[in-house]
């Protein structure tokens, strides 16, 4: 690592989530930075702070031929498996944004507010959670520590972005009558995988690999801002007032009467509002928790691990 601050490579910068990897490394004052991006935008240039970067091809070689302490990965499962190891070769920590090591057994899978000790576990590869179970986690984080957890349901509106920069292209280009995300995501067997992802991969964050957690999941005609319906039983009693006075005191929360995904757009906290009783349950509330699933469902908590790793407060916030 040089003097001035780690060397990060982007990799997959040119798409939704790299866009904004660049945009926020550059506001919080990182200055060595690599763009890396197929070979279809290989050549092009990209907005980082008041310049541009020049985008290289990731490829086996490139990101093996070492010069990196550490790369935002930001591509899909089959790219991860294919680069990854050659980065490591390269002697570059990677944080992962794809499904691909997220269940691993030894790989920790990290939302800093929630389980950030578990970065520095690490033996190369830190994986970022999927972009509805981490503002998820953080939501449910303070309510399990103070009454645990019993039972969670969820269901989740996703905006287009969570599907990438071409599903957003389709929504603004086609009209309304004509939407239709739901192919978005792969079936497996009745359930979506989406949903197996949101189960798995809260349990392990929050490391209750026991609790019973159900999800419904939706693609929904929205830009940016994952919503999510939230009904929770505690093994405690926890009344809504004590619930909203734990969410507002959580690291990464801001409590709002009504979370939308207006104003989630651009947020780093995670939204938390419509604190209620369940009268359907014992020991049951509900809540809606809103996130910008490109910054903190994505991009920005992988930044915030890597601040873990080199243990780095940002330059400007």
């Amino acid at each position: 690592m040089s003097r001035s601050g780690p060397r990060l490579g982007v990799v997959g910068a040119t798409g939704a989530v790299g866009t904004v990897t660049l945009q926020l490394l550059a506001e919080r004052g990182y200055g060595h930075v690599r763009a890396f991006a197929s070979a279809r935008s290989a050549g092009s240039r990209v907005p980082f702070g008041d310049r541009e970067l020049d985008v290289e091809e990731a490829t086996p070689d490139s990101l093996a031929a070492g010069g990196l302490d550490l790369c935002l990965f930001s591509v899909g499962t089959a790219a991860s498996l294919e680069l990854v190891p050659h980065a490591l070769q390269g002697g570059a920590v990677c944080v992962d944004k794809s499904s691909a090591f997220r269940l691993q057994e030894g790989v920790p899978l990290v939302v800093p507010e929630v389980n950030g000790e578990r970065a520095s576990e690490h033996t190369g590869i830190v994986a970022n959670p999927n972009c509805c179970a981490i503002p998820l986690a953080v939501a449910l984080k303070p309510l399990h520590d103070a009454a645990g957890l019993a039972r969670v349901r969820v269901a989740t509106y996703q905006s287009a972005s969570g599907a990438g920069a071409r599903a957003v292209e389709r929504l603004l280009a086609e009209p309304q009558s004509e939407h239709d995300l739901s192919m978005d995501w792969e079936f497996n067997g009745v359930e979506f995988d989406e949903e197996a992802k949101l189960r798995d991969e809260t349990r392990k964050i929050l490391e209750l690999p026991d609790l019973p957690i159900s999800a419904s999941c939706m693609r929904v005609p929205v830009v940016v801002g994952h919503a999510e319906a939230v009904w929770v039983e505690t093994e405690e009693p926890l009344s809504p007032e004590q619930a909203e006075q734990l969410l507002g005191a959580a690291q990464g929360v801001r409590v709002a009467k009504l979370p939308t995904p207006g104003l989630a757009a651009g947020a780093d906290d995670v939204l938390v509002g419509r604190v209620r009783r369940d009268p359907g349950a014992k020991n049951g509330l509900c809540l809606l928790v809103v996130g910008d699933n490109l910054r903190k469902g994505a991009a920005l908590n992988a930044i915030q691990i890597a601040e873990l790793l080199f243990d780095r407060e940002p330059l400007a916030a």
